[in-house]
C-alpha cells in the first residue's frame, strides 16, 4: 500500500513538473498569453448614476476567443474601500493578467493610464470622508443637482503627450514598477470583485460585439453607467482617437511627479472635463483635502476665472472629454498553450 501511495505521489509530481511555467502562472495569478492587449479605448465617461458609485476603469479581458473589451462603469462600492484596477504585466515570457481588488488604499496597477481618476498611480476621483464617498469634479463626471458630495480639486500632470498603453512591462510597455505606498496597500486587507463587477465581465466575454477582432479596438460599448448595461442610456460607445496626439509607452511616469505645469499641459489632458482642461494651474480649489495615494497641485483662489465651475453647478452635466490611444495590436492574440 506505501509503495502504490509513494508511486502515485511521484507520478502527480512528475505530472507537475511537465506543465510549462506560463501554465503554472496562470493557475496560480490568472490568465496568460503571448501577445499584449491591443491599446485603450477612446472613450467618455457616462455621468455617475447615483451618490455611492465609484468609477472602475475598462480594461482588456480575455477569452478563447481572443481580447474582449469590458466597459468602464460605475459600481456601488464598499463603505471605505477604493479600487485598485487589474492590469496586464509582461513576464516570464507571457503577458499576464493581475486581477483588481477593493482595499482602504490603491494599490499598484502597472502605471497604467486608464484615465478618470486613474492616471498610473493612485486615484483622485474622489475620497471617503465619514462613510460618505466625495467626488473630485475636475476629473469625474457627476451632476450635483443629484450628488451633492462633491468638491474640486486641479490634479497636475508634468507630461503633454497622451499614452493609451494597456499592459506593463515588455516591448512597448508602460515601464513603471511599485511605490513604497503601493507596495504596503498590496499587503493590506482587500476584497475581491462585486458580484456586479464578475457578470459584468461575463456579459463582456460573451457579447462578440466586444471581441477586438470584430470591432478592431473601437467597441460599441466602451462604458456603461452602470454594471451589465449593454444598451439604452448611459452607454457610451468609443470614438476615434486622436492621430495628431503622440503616444509613448513610458510617458505615465510623468504622473507620479509633483510641482508646477503649463496651461498647455493641463490642456493635453483627456481624463477630465472640458471646463478643468482648461484650467490653469492658479485655479480656484474649493477643497485641500488630498486624497488616498494621490499627486495633486495646490492651487489658489481666483475667482474672476472664466472656466472656474461654480457652486450652481452649471458645469455638472459636461462628460470628461474623450480618451486617447495608439491604434490597437493588429494581430489576433493566442492562448498560452501547454
Amino acid at each position: 500500500m506505501r509503495t502504490v501511495k509513494t508511486f502515485r505521489l511521484l507520478l502527480l509530481a512528475l505530472l507537475i513538473l511537465a506543465i510549462p511555467a506560463a501554465s503554472r502562472a496562470q493557475i496560480a495569478v490568472g490568465i496568460s498569453v503571448h501577445i499584449g492587449p491591443p491599446a485603450l479605448p477612446v472613450y467618455v465617461q457616462p455621468v455617475c448614476p447615483a451618490p455611492g458609485y465609484i468609477w472602475t476603469p475598462g480594461y482588456w479581458g480575455y477569452g478563447d476567443d481572443g481580447y474582449y473589451w469590458v466597459p468602464g462603469t460605475w459600481v456601488i462600492a464598499p463603505v471605505g474601500m477604493l479600487w485598485t484596477p487589474g492590469y496586464w504585466g509582461w513576464g516570464g515570457g507571457v503577458y499576464v493578467w493581475h486581477g483588481g481588488y477593493w482595499g482602504p488604499h490603491v494599490g499598484f496597477y502597472g502605471g497604467i493610464n486608464y484615465g478618470f481618476g486613474y492616471g498610473g498611480v493612485g486615484f483622485v476621483g474622489g475620497e471617503w470622508r465619514g462613510g460618505v464617498f466625495n467626488y473630485n469634479r475636475s476629473v469625474t463626471n457627476v451632476n450635483v443637482t443629484v450628488i451633492h458630495n462633491t468638491y474640486n480639486q486641479t490634479v497636475i500632470n508634468n507630461n503633454t503627450t497622451i499614452n493609451r498603453t494597456s499592459f506593463n512591462g515588455g516591448t512597448g510597455g508602460v515601464t513603471a514598477r511599485p511605490t513604497a505606498e503601493e507596495q504596503v496597500a498590496e499587503r493590506e486587507h482587500h476584497v475581491q470583485a462585486t458580484k456586479e463587477q464578475t457578470e459584468h465581465e461575463h456579459a463582456a466575454s460573451t457579447n462578440r460585439a466586444q471581441l477586438a477582432s470584430v470591432n478592431h479596438g473601437r467597441p460599441a460599448v466602451a462604458a456603461s453607467a452602470k454594471p451589465g448595461v449593454f444598451n439604452g442610456k448611459g452607454v457610451v460607445a468609443a470614438k476615434v482617437s486622436n492621430s495628431n496626439r503622440p503616444a509613448t509607452a513610458n510617458a505615465s511616469s510623468a504622473n507620479r511627479a509633483t510641482g508646477s505645469s503649463t496651461t498647455s499641459a493641463n490642456n493635453n489632458r483627456s481624463d477630465r472635463p472640458p471646463n478643468a482642461m482648461n484650467k490653469s494651474a492658479t485655479n480656484t480649489k474649493m477643497n485641500t483635502t488630498t486624497p488616498n495615494n494621490a499627486k495633486v497641485a495646490k492651487t489658489t483662489q481666483n475667482s474672476s476665472h472664466a472656466n472656474t465651475p461654480n457652486s450652481n453647478g452649471s458645469h455638472a452635466n459636461r462628460a470628461p472629454a474623450p480618451q486617447h490611444q495608439s491604434a490597437p495590436h493588429p494581430n489576433k492574440p493566442e492562448h498560452n498553450k501547454p
